[in-house]
């Protein structure tokens, strides 16, 4: 009998939890609602059910600020793609624990070396010196073409058919980059992929970019030689890949795309965890949301699975891709990056409560400096120094009961849970310009950075006065772009 009085009483504490994440208006909610329990058991094991998950997000959203969407048809499935995180094509099912624990820490510590060399191109490409400080000389070849992209730094993967017939590759894919592109034969220089390397000779519908074509003219700082379009991008530490421009098909979900510019890498250096080459999702004209026009829309919207849970996210291409109900916030353009994603952010909050910070923190320069940007690419939310170390103390200040760890990494604030079975912690959200407010789950600011119940605040304070919205707290929601009308929307649905 106490067994299942216990049992009813922990069924009505995790259903008080799961009501706890909404997104609303700025006014003022129920106090019970400022807090929620984190699972520290399933964080670490790195697994949640889908239905637990769908409970916690059914309210995460408050419908407003809609704009003209389209209701989902069988038409979505034609554009739609299996979206994986790269912890999952280089997992081994076959471990010891022990061989576990350690495999989580290198993976671990191997994915926040990336995300500072990400972080690192991103700032010297959209502070100060802008592009040109970005770039990075490779023999035998001119100037640079610059993606957001940094070397190793992939951490979400699809899967597309390249070619007639279409041969089936892994492609990183890279909200701040405007190419698609894939290794080459034949190869002066490739990395190891887990597919064959692409062969043109081998597809039907291959056909090479001359110099004098348009599309030739569309790549910033295109090369020619013996007549063909040549490209190069460089990633600013060493990695690159170079090669020709070609137009070629490509089998997108259930949609044959023909005609799209593409690189042909012939040369390429760097670690992509298997994957043939890069999809770009930047707002360019070269990036596959740019060169997909009117089919889709300018539309796109993705799902980015949770780390380690083994899962699959989703990417959809398309107006009816756009969800009804989701909180809409206006993108806001730098015309010195146009590849980049800004957002408006105005605040922060801890526990309901707002930060006493600056908008000005967090506002796009007429420069072009500063800004926010969400980012695929980049894990780890970074923020002004000023505005994440006044974040930090509040979380700080909220958290008092839980006994404190050593920081690790990039990561100053962390905790002991070690022992625990779950834990309750404030809640932490985005104020963003306009009114909405995302209040974040508990798994992603606070994560687990070992087995052995260390949990770390994740945020970091970025090196410029650049602010970015990183990969784990855009995990598990819905997010999508409506290029065409300047919006990017939260919700309502989950993976």
């Amino acid at each position: 009998m106490a067994f299942s009085q216990t049992t009813l009483l922990l069924k009505q504490v995790l259903l008080l939890h799961l009501l706890c994440s909404i997104i609303t208006t700025s006014t003022s909610a129920a106090s019970d609602t400022h807090f929620q329990i984190l699972n520290v058991n399933e964080s670490i094991k790195g697994s949640r059910t889908d239905h637990a998950k769908m409970s916690q997000y059914n309210e995460l959203f408050e419908r407003h600020n809609n704009i003209s969407s389209s209701n989902t048809s069988s038409d979505e499935a034609r554009w739609n793609l299996e979206l994986v995180h790269r912890d999952k094509m280089s997992s081994s099912s076959n471990t010891t624990n022990n061989m576990h624990y350690h495999r989580h820490q290198h993976s671990f510590h191997a994915r926040m070396q990336r995300d500072v060399k990400r972080v690192a191109t991103l700032v010297r490409r959209l502070s100060g010196g802008g592009a040109d400080a970005a770039k990075h000389e490779v023999q035998d070849f001119g100037t640079d073409v610059v993606s957001g992209m940094d070397q190793g730094s992939g951490e979400y993967f699809v899967r597309i058919g390249v070619g007639s017939p279409p041969r089936s590759q892994y492609m990183v894919i890279d909200s701040g980059s405007d190419i698609v592109w894939v290794q080459c034969q034949p190869c002066s220089q490739c990395y190891k992929q887990s597919d064959p390397v692409f062969d043109p000779a081998d597809s039907a519908s291959f056909s090479g970019v001359s110099c004098s074509s348009a599309v030739c003219d569309r790549l910033e700082n295109a090369g020619c030689h013996a007549g063909r379009c040549r490209y190069e991008v460089s990633y600013g530490d060493g990695s690159y890949t170079k090669g020709t421009l070609a137009l070629e098909t490509l089998t997108i979900g259930r949609t044959v795309v023909k005609n799209v510019a593409i690189g042909c890498g012939h040369k390429n250096q760097g670690m992509f965890v298997g994957a043939a080459g890069l999809l770009g999702l930047g707002g360019g004209s070269m990036s596959l949301v740019g060169q997909l026009g009117g089919q889709t829309g300018g539309a796109f919207s993705y799902c980015l699975v949770s780390r380690g849970t083994g899962s699959s996210g989703s990417l959809v291409f398309g107006r009816e891709a756009l969800p009804v109900g989701a909180a809409w916030v206006p993108l806001v353009r730098n015309p010195r990056a146009p590849s980049f994603y800004y957002v408006g952010l105005s605040g922060l909050g801890v526990g309901g409560m707002r930060i006493p910070i600056s908008e000005d923190l967090f506002r796009l320069t007429q420069m072009g400096d500063d800004g926010v940007v969400m980012d695929t690419g980049t894990a780890v939310t970074r923020l002004p120094t000023p505005a994440y170390e006044a974040f930090r103390d509040a979380f700080v200040a909220q958290t008092g009961n839980l006994p404190r760890a050593s920081g690790v990494s990039i990561f100053d604030t962390c905790y002991n849970l070690s022992g625990f079975v779950s834990v309750r912690v404030p809640t932490v959200s985005f104020y963003f310009s306009g009114g909405p407010v995302l209040t974040l789950p508990a798994s992603n600011f606070l994560i687990p950075v070992d087995d052995a119940g260390t949990f770390c605040f994740a945020f970091a304070p970025s090196p410029s006065g650049l602010s970015i919205i990183g990969n784990i707290q855009q995990e598990g929601i819905q997010i999508s772009f409506d290029g065409a009308n300047g919006f990017v929307g939260f919700g309502p649905n989950v993976c």
